[in-house]
């Protein structure tokens, strides 16, 4: 069972049920039996996460993929519009905001959250029950005008976007409109961008969303955070919720699952960088691999590189049996690649870290890392891809060490693995490039006193410590531009 830390990090009595299908209990009975129908008995985190979220405290659910945490977070919200549609309309306005780091993720979760709304329509239906309209939608770089302007007219109930598309949005007037009756934030795979510069940029825009929240409704969104288990997983309980409220309930399923992990080398001697020779027994190996499973993930760490190892393998396998995945690809041809490996149309698809994160690719058996994924959080991510039916063991990863330097690293991250340790996340502090672009679009959107925006920008985690002689130089320097030989410029 996962364990349930409180606001001080300690240990806090877990909630203890009868069985934990009493955990369905809480909701409405048409949703309860869709679950128990669709679904079965819910998993750890879910019985845990659930009474927190319900009773509207923030929450950050870290656990393996495959654990159902979409539906910890989702659910609660979801049973809380089926109530109020019952009772009334409700009203046009989002309500539930689903940030995902990933535009192919978001538009995964859509469907993901819609099918079970259709699935409760019809279970409605057939009850005789009048099923209330809540709309799902998403918003991100990838979604046509005609359809942004549609949102803008008639908001949606649940709104899936990323960060980048979120700060867009709270700098339109439309978009602050939409966004102003917001209940609940879900920020999926947080771990993800927790020790970069977008998680700091998207700490601000939570604190910029909480700020019109509360001066339109008066109150503050719950926040909850789903996340592969981190060390210290504090940190990123620290970063869902910033600086001015407790830590939230954290449930941590860990992180310890049989994995059945392997380091692939050829007959070659090992140098600085692999030879053509090489490569090609390197590519017919992984071709035998995906011949002897049903369904493999091939990863890679570049985009480049997607290409050059998915066209040698079409030459091994045949090029309907092999799809490439990364970002710099249409909308289209990434969604035509999920949905041939998701229905068995392929038996390989060669990604970067655009397939790493919870898309739904349907059943994986193998995941094969080529080169070293530099990081233990990363090579759990992607061999955590594999091994969710039923009828698995647990995840399978094989690594293909490449260099010399490759190989020291894999068997290091295999060995770590082994021993149930994780790297530990750091995150970035105060990065003032960051912190320039939320002034200028919290500016933008109305009048904001200098020290009300300081206590704005140090309300977000990554700024807690931000001196406040270094946020004014900022400010003065983007109100008076920056100086060179012929004046200044920049200024706003």
């Amino acid at each position: 069972m996962p364990v349930l830390r409180g606001c001080s990090g300690r240990r806090r009595n877990r909630v203890r049920l009868r069985d934990v299908s009493d955990a369905l209990d809480q909701f409405h009975p048409l949703v309860a039996g869709w679950f128990r129908e669709r679904l079965g008995a819910p998993t750890p985190p879910q019985v845990e996460g659930w009474p927190r979220i319900i009773g509207g405290e923030s929450t950050l659910i870290a656990a393996p993929t495959g654990s159902g945490k979409t539906l910890a977070a989702f659910l609660a919200c979801l049973d809380r519009l089926v109530r109020d549609g019952l009772r009334a309309p409700l009203r046009d306005g989002v309500r539930v905001l689903y940030i995902s780091p990933l535009k192919a993720l978001s538009n995964d979760v859509q469907k993901n959250l819609s099918a079970p709304l259709a699935e409760l329509a019809e279970r409605a239906a057939r009850d005789g029950v009048r099923f209330p309209e809540i709309r799902v939608a998403v918003r991100t770089g990838d979604t046509p005008v005609g359809e942004r302007d549609r949102m803008a007219r008639r908001p949606p109930h649940v709104l899936v976007t990323t960060p980048e598309s979120l700060f867009i949005l709270m700098t339109s007037e439309r978009g602050r409109a939409a966004l102003g009756g917001v209940e609940t934030i879900i920020v999926d795979e947080i771990h993800a961008i927790a020790g970069d510069k977008r998680g700091a940029h998207l700490a601000l825009t939570l604190e910029r969303v909480e700020r019109l929240v509360q001066r339109t409704s008066g109150r503050a969104p719950v926040r909850i955070g789903l996340s592969a288990t981190q060390k210290p997983i504090e940190r990123v309980a620290r970063l869902l919720v910033g600086t001015r409220r407790e830590l939230p309930a954290i449930v941590d399923a860990g992180h310890a699952r049989a994995l059945d992990l392997a380091i692939e080398i050829t007959d070659d001697e090992l140098g600085a960088v692999a030879s053509h020779e090489q490569m090609d027994r390197v590519y017919d190996r992984i071709a035998a691999l995906v011949a002897e499973h049903r369904t493999t993930l091939v990863f890679v760490n570049t985009r480049k590189l997607v290409e050059r190892v998915a066209a040698a393998l079409e030459t091994r396998l045949g090029e309907d049996q092999v799809a490439a995945h990364h970002g710099s690809m249409s909308r289209t041809l990434r969604l035509r690649s999920e949905e041939r490996l998701k229905t068995g149309q392929v038996k390989c698809a060669v990604a970067t870290a655009s397939l790493e994160l919870g898309i739904d690719v349907g059943v994986v058996d193998l995941v094969v890392q080529l080169g070293s994924p530099r990081a233990i959080a990363t090579l759990l991510q992607r061999v955590g891809r594999s091994g969710h039916s039923p009828t698995h063991a647990g995840p399978r990863g094989r690594l293909f060490a490449l260099t010399r330097d490759q190989l020291v690293e894999c068997a290091a991250l295999v060995r770590a693995i082994r021993r149930g340790n994780l790297d530990e996340l750091k995150v970035r502090d105060w990065p003032l490039d960051i912190l320039s672009q939320q002034i200028v679009a919290a500016c933008a959107c109305e009048e904001v006193g200098e020290d009300e925006l300081y206590e704005l920008v140090t309300a977000a985690a990554p700024y807690g410590a931000l001196p406040r002689a270094q946020h004014d130089a900022v400010v003065a320097m983007l109100a008076e531009g920056v100086s060179h030989r012929r004046g200044r410029a920049g200024a706003h």
